[in-house]
């Protein structure tokens, strides 16, 4: 009871220098706790929605993708209406729809802009029946009764203000048709960003699929008291086992599998991000608790002379960083309620829809909050509690401060030289490695080993590298710049610590520039030396091109020639009997001119002959296939064919990687026409000196068909560009965090370090040091510190990103790039992010009362 008596009296006492830590606490558990919520609710979301779309069974073709899978024809699967009336007479059937759906297809409105979600959700067209009761209800208007008819979803009716008259086009594989706004409904749960259009049956029959009499799935509703398992035994003794047949349970979770990857990817990645933060919090935390500990050697010297042990000194240590963690914890759980509430809002502007209605909070989110943020807290503090714990009852008799134990240091330098070794030589073993996988692991321990070694050995490097800095930027500041950087290197260990906080947040900041610019660099180095096509005509979401768009391609004027690309499935049997899934081109002969790509046997004009192919170098290697042999080709849905090796292309750059090309002419002669895939992207070439005029007319040729764009090479290096920069922003968004954390654990250094030289600053005040020098001094303080952590950080993360880069040189991104403008910006930046977090202990030491400060303690 006495340890917590005393507990509380600190922690109360100090609460205005224990604030700052409690802030790092909060944010790094708001973090955790703002992605557990917005996941959950996402899940919420997502179950939701597939629970009250789902029949108790829905049948559809065997053959049929995932939810979100295109398909490559343009053309869903389909089942015979026939089966309609088979399945209604089967036992236990209540009722019986036939559903047409299709993800295939762009609908714009009159003024030619798409209104189809731009965020990764798709736009959906499907026919009208009864089951779509259950998930909508209509608004406004009524359901679509002809040829001329459609109803689309309230959200994108509002998000481009459509009402009911409007005339939409919709752009499907079969052509395009309009058709007026009859009716508006809104989603009875959430609509997670999908814009969603309906059509009577023999339209969505007749333009969606090409021909009526056909439907994508049916969905079987059973009578009372049938369950949905005996209903689907009794649907597949009516239909036989030529159909995929799921209860409303197994459509929910083939969903949710379906959303699984893109949830744990997204949730992981922010969790790691937090796991920075934490890690940075570490710091200032043992900061804080290191530096209380110094400042109050006389009380606890005290303390122990009366009869404390060293058990309770390190006890009532350890409770203030248990009461520390409890408060930043139950803060931090509560904000992070707050931050998923932001994240939902954030993505509803980027086009995923997320209610708060759905707004989850399992009872493990705080759980998991209380316990990392108290437990990391706690462990924090072990190590200023134990040096607590050693203090002597004869520091009673000494000045506040404990003194430095050189051979301490000497050790934890030592090691500290040892592990920033291991991790050099770890990076150099990854930078060295001749696969990738092998050379990530390397890799990763390399990154690891040299953080820990920077982190223990940086009160070593504190003293020369704090000179140094102090010769470019404090010697100019005179006594006041000396006095600065004198303070600086008064605890190097403190000093260390403060500036490992903003290393490690500067460190990823410029690995990651580093990878990123490497990355663009390679690309654009590939796309001048291998791609020789003038333009380049694709959809931004990976659509195929629909027929009528690509005969506009190749009715423009002023080219030279077309080029069609198609992703072709099929199955792969080697002369050895091995079956591989292949990556097949199917591509125009001209494809050698649009893409120069490295032949290491054969001639890549011989793969387009009849019944010939070329494969990549890596398929060659580990299936023993040389120019001559003779591969069996099973093509999804048509025939099953003998091609001929006549070349073997390198797997050396990232475009086209181990793919196998055969002529456009080979796959319709094998496949029926209605399962020939579409072009995935169209290459042309502009005839001599008419390239400006054919660029502008592709684009007038595909101003109709707003989902494709028309990009020549420059276009699409800047596309790249901006595609790797919106990555990093949003990597330097989420690391914005850890340096937060940072910066405040600079604010709390000076904080206490200025209450530590409390009587110090009185006596410089004394003797003619005037206010505005005393800021001074701790601005320039700040900012050496501040500078410190970004020169450790920067050139560690430059060293990261060198060694990573040489790695995805493997994978074919072979230029490394520094990006000096990026990091001298974060070093520059440094000094001010120094400046600002010294404005608030500079102006506290300002202030001070002369007389009071030479009287302190």
């Amino acid at each position: 009871m006495t340890v917590l008596k005393t507990s509380l009296r600190n922690f109360f006492a100090h609460k205005g220098r224990m604030a700052l830590s409690a802030v790092a606490v909060l944010l790094s558990v708001a973090f955790v706790s703002g992605t557990l919520v917005f996941t959950d609710t996402m899940n919420t979301t997502f179950d939701k929605l597939f629970a009250s779309t789902a029949s108790d069974v829905t049948v559809s073709p065997k053959s049929a993708g995932g939810n979100d899978e295109t398909p490559q024809n343009g053309r869903p699967e389909s089942l015979p209406a026939s089966l309609v009336e088979q399945v209604r007479k089967a036992e236990g059937v209540k009722d019986v729809q036939g559903s047409v759906a299709s993800l295939s297809v762009t609908v714009v409105d009159a003024r030619n802009k798409n209104v189809g979600p731009t965020g990764g959700a798709p736009t959906i067209a499907a026919n009208w029946t009864p089951n779509e009761l259950r998930s909508v209800e209509i608004a406004s208007g009524h359901e679509p009764r002809g040829p001329t008819e459609v109803v689309v979803d309230g959200a994108t009716a509002e998000k481009h203000g459509l009402k009911l008259g409007d005339e939409l086009r919709t752009i499907a594989v079969t052509g395009d048709f309009t058709a007026k706004i009859s009716g508006i409904v809104e989603f009875k749960v959430t609509n997670p960003g999908a814009t969603v259009v309906y059509f009577d049956t023999a339209t969505a029959q007749r333009e969606l699929l090409g021909k009526e009499g056909l439907f994508t799935q049916i969905s079987v509703d059973a009578k009372d008291g049938v369950s949905d398992d005996a209903l689907k035994a009794d649907v597949a003794a009516a239909v036989g086992d030529g159909y995929k047949l799921q209860t409303a349970a197994e459509v929910a979770d083939a969903g949710r599998e379906s959303m699984a990857g893109f949830l744990d990817v997204m949730k992981y990645a922010m969790l790691g991000f937090a796991g920075i933060a934490f890690l940075v919090g570490i710091f200032l935390i043992v900061n804080t608790f290191s530096m209380l500990v110094a400042q109050r050697t006389r009380e606890i010297g005290l303390m122990r002379a009366i009869g404390s042990s060293r058990e309770q000194v390190n006890r009532s240590v350890l409770v203030e960083a248990l009461l520390l963690g409890l408060v930043g914890s139950v803060a931090g759980v509560a904000a992070g309620v707050g931050l998923a509430v932001g994240l939902m809002k954030l993505m509803s502007s980027m086009g995923m829809e997320l209610s708060t209605r759905d707004l989850t909070v399992a009872w493990t989110t705080p759980a998991v909050g209380l316990a990392l943020g108290i437990v990391v807290t706690v462990l924090a503090a072990y190590i200023p509690a134990r040096r607590a714990g050693k203090v002597s009852p004869m520091a009673a008799l000494r000045d506040a401060g404990t003194p430095a134990d050189g051979k301490a240091g000497r050790v934890r330098g030592g090691i500290g030289l040892a592990l920033t070794a291991a991790g050099a030589a770890a990076l150099v073993v990854a930078a060295r490695a001749d696969e990738a996988g092998p050379g990530s692991l390397w890799l990763g321990l390399g990154v690891v080993l040299s953080l820990l070694g920077f982190v223990v050995v940086g009160p070593l490097l504190a003293g020369g590298v704090v000179r140094a800095l102090g010769v470019v930027v404090l010697r100019i500041f005179g006594p006041v710049g000396r006095m600065a950087e004198r303070n600086a290197l008064r605890n190097p260990r403190r000093t260390g610590a403060t500036a490992a906080a903003l290393m490690i947040g500067l460190a990823l900041v410029a690995g990651l520039s580093v990878v990123g610019s490497s990355m663009v660099a390679s690309a654009t180095e590939e796309l001048d030396r291998s791609v020789g096509a003038d333009f380049i005509v694709q959809s931004g979401t990976g659509q195929p091109i629909v027929p009528q768009a690509q005969a506009a391609v190749e009715k423009t004027a002023g080219l030279d020639h077309v080029t069609e690309y198609r992703w072709v499935d099929a199955k792969v049997t080697d002369p050895r009997g091995k079956v591989s899934t292949a990556d097949l081109a199917a591509t125009d002969p001209t494809y050698v001119k649009d893409l120069r790509r490295e032949v290491t046997a054969g001639t890549l004009t011989d793969a387009y002959g009849k019944d010939a192919m070329s494969v990549g170098s890596d398929y060659a290697t580990e299936h023993g296939v040389k120019v001559g042999d003779v591969l069996t080709v099973a093509f999804k849905g048509g025939d099953t064919v003998r091609l001929r090796v006549a070349a073997i292309t390198a797997d050396t750059g990232q475009v086209d990687k181990g793919a196998m090309y055969t002529d456009v002419s080979t796959v319709t002669r094998h496949l029926p026409a209605e399962r020939v895939p579409n072009s995935l992207l169209i290459l042309a070439s502009a005839k001599d000196g008419q390239e400006t005029r054919a660029y502008q007319a592709l684009k007038d040729a595909l101003a109709p068909y707003p989902q494709y764009k028309v990009s020549n090479q420059a276009d699409y290096k800047e596309e790249l560009q901006k595609q790797v920069g919106q990555l990093l922003n949003i990597v330097y968004g989420l690391l914005a965090l850890a340096i937060i954390v940072a910066v405040l654990g600079v604010v709390n250094t000076l904080a206490l370090s200025v209450v530590e030289r409390t009587r110090e600053i009185g006596l410089m005040r004394a003797i003619g040091l005037s206010r505005r020098q005393l800021r001074r001094m701790i601005r320039l303080e700040s900012v050496v510190i501040a500078l410190f952590g970004a020169l450790l950080g920067l050139g560690l993360g430059m060293g990261w990103g060198t060694a990573a880069q040489k790695l995805l040189a493997l994978e074919g991104l072979g230029v490394l790039e520094i990006p000096w403008p990026t990091i001298v910006t974060v070093f520059i930046g440094s000094a001010f992010v120094g400046l600002f977090a010294a404005l608030v202990p500079a102006f506290r030491a300002g202030r001070m009362n002369v007389l009071n400060a030479i009287a302190s303690e």
